[in-house]
């Protein structure tokens, strides 16, 4: 048994033309694990409130109007940043928006909206897109700070309270259908239904 064991070693080791199929195997653990690093370290700094205003189309419209919300500030000190409300936390998820997001830095390089007037041009369009992805995964990214199970309807208006605990509850709204402009202000609305 120990002679066959040695012998499966040295076959091993034994170099092949160039390379034994255990350096092989070690040096490619090894590159996944920089891969792997590497790739979670670009994945995590681009989800940074340093990387998504580091551009000036970010930095001068949708962060400047953050600053103005509770989402930026309130008594508790609790703040969100871009990729909390844009990014979804579980991995799956995290890769399809991505690489959803990956297209829309067209628009930095083109220059589709990088100055003020052409992001106002395009701002409804952008919302709208926003809107659609939020709505479609249940505001998934509003859930994940904001329980339902959590809410105390009693500290609520009545209104919302009612809202609440009816089309939420019962799934026939989510979030994103009654707090549209909670972090940003909203676009020339002009024609659309219920505004």
């Amino acid at each position: 048994m120990i002679d066959r064991i040695k012998r499966n070693w040295k076959i091993f080791w034994r170099p092949a033309r160039h390379f034994s199929f255990g350096i092989i195997i070690i040096g490619g653990f090894i590159a996944g694990i920089i891969f792997w690093g590497g790739f979670n370290t670009a994945l995590e700094f681009s989800s940074t409130e340093k990387f998504c205003t580091g551009c000036h189309e970010m930095e001068a419209n949708v962060f400047e109007e953050l600053k103005s919300t509770i989402h930026y500030s309130n008594r508790s000190g609790v703040r969100a940043k871009c990729s909390d409300c844009h990014v979804p936390h579980n991995w799956t998820d995290k890769m399809a928006r991505k690489m959803q997001a990956s297209k829309e830095v067209w628009g930095k390089i083109f220059g589709t909206i990088d100055t003020r007037e052409k992001f106002l041009k395009h701002r409804r369009q952008l919302a709208e897109n926003e809107w659609r992805r939020m709505k479609a995964n249940d505001s998934l990214e509003c859930r994940n700070c904001h329980e339902f199970d959590s809410m105390d309807f009693t500290r609520q208006s009545q209104r919302a309270a009612k809202q609440h605990s009816t089309a939420l509850a019962g799934g026939e709204k989510t979030c994103i259908d009654c707090h549209k402009g909670i972090a940003h202000q909203l676009p020339n609305m002009h024609g659309v239904e219920g505004w």
